[in-house]
């Protein structure tokens, strides 16, 4: 065990922290060393841009990334869906966490359904995989 924290990049959103924390609570029972959550905003974070007009690949992941090569933080946490697949020269993956519900939830006015919005209702999302998914069931 060492005396200064583990610092652990996570991007700021309230779902990266958390699932963070629970990574960083597990290392820490596991080994000992306190970690230390290392906030971190990406481009994809900021940009008013709707992701397919961002190219898709890194715009979450480039700003943890660049904090490992530099030394500013000692491992990050981040969504294996949001990973390139090309491998970053000097990185490894080398964990992937157990995954919790993958499920999405739909938070609709007065408790409707997703199967009882009317014809023509529009759904808000950012992510081009919702939408293909949403396309898909209600064309």
């Amino acid at each position: 065990m060492t005396d200064s924290p583990a610092r652990l990049g996570t991007r700021r959103s309230p779902m990266a922290t958390s699932q963070s924390q629970v990574v960083a609570d597990a290392v820490t029972a596991r080994t000992g060393t306190e970690v230390e959550l290392e906030l971190i905003t990406s481009y994809g974070d900021v940009t008013q841009a709707h992701l397919t007009q961002l190219g898709g690949t890194g715009v979450f992941v480039n700003s943890l990334r660049e904090q490992l090569v530099s030394g500013g933080i000692d491992f990050a946490v981040h969504s294996l869906k949001d990973l390139p697949t090309a491998p970053a020269e000097g990185l490894t993956v080398v964990a992937v966490y157990e995954r919790d519900d993958p499920r999405d939830a739909l938070c609709a006015r007065d408790g409707r359904k997703f199967s009882d919005l009317p014809s023509g209702a529009v759904v808000g999302t950012g992510s081009p995989r919702r939408v293909a998914q949403l396309a898909a069931l209600r064309p």
